[in-house]
């Protein structure tokens, strides 16, 4: 069976390329790449020791010197998403309820002050032609959230890249986040979440479809 290796756009993240797609009816495989541009990890060492030097530290004490490689190691690894198959299956009963991962793990960087933002999402599709593996609706998250992110982007990406390549009905995704650039500085506000949703098809036209899905995610949505 053919696999197709598709790498994404680092800027939009929403272009795949390939000998032919992925679509509701056609079961090939998808090998999905996040590309990223490539991380300088000696050059990101340098940055960190600088960063130190300029906030009044030492950066060859016992206690920081490894502290740059360290931090750009980890750097390198929030931004870079995991490789996957986007595997699909034939929807043989006619399976036309909604499907829902509910309270993903969510972890990303945001793109203002490059602090992490972390919570849950909740993602949902009415399916067409084919299902896909749930675990694939984990990995999706995963490939738009290892990246210098703010989270309204994030949720339209992963419900429109779904939409793209799955071709269902309908799909829902709602993520709730707490932002450490809001918690940690600034205001502080503590414990506060961001709630963003994306929707597509069925789930955003049809008002049933649509109060289901917040329903089922526990986000209260008026008709």
């Amino acid at each position: 069976m053919t696999t197709i290796r598709s790498e994404l756009d680092p800027v939009g993240l929403d272009e795949l390329a390939g000998p032919e797609p992925a679509t509701a009816l056609h079961p090939v495989p998808l090998h999905v790449v996040g590309r990223r541009p490539e991380i300088d990890l000696v050059a990101a060492e340098r940055a960190v020791a600088d960063l130190l030097v300029a906030l009044g530290r030492d950066p060859h004490s016992a206690h920081l010197a490894e502290t740059p490689r360290r931090v750009a190691n980890a750097y390198a690894e929030m931004l870079t998403p995991r490789e996957f198959e986007l595997t699909t299956f034939p929807n043989d009963e006619g399976y036309d309820e909604l499907v829902l991962a509910r309270s993903i793990p969510v972890q990303s960087l945001c793109e203002h002050h490059m602090l992490p933002f972390q919570g849950v999402a909740h993602v949902g599709y009415l399916p067409g032609e084919r299902i896909l593996g749930l675990s694939k609706l984990a990995r999706v998250v995963e490939l738009f959230a290892r990246d210098l992110q703010v989270q309204e982007r994030l949720t339209k990406q992963v419900a429109d890249w779904l939409q793209d390549q799955l071709a269902p009905k309908g799909v829902g995704v709602v993520i709730e986040a707490e932002h450490q650039c809001m918690s940690l500085r600034g205001v502080r506000a503590i414990g506060s979440r961001t709630v963003t949703s994306a929707l597509h098809g069925m789930l955003r036209d049809s008002p049933s479809s649509r109060q289901e899905f917040f329903a089922l995610t526990g986000i209260s949505s008026a008709t």
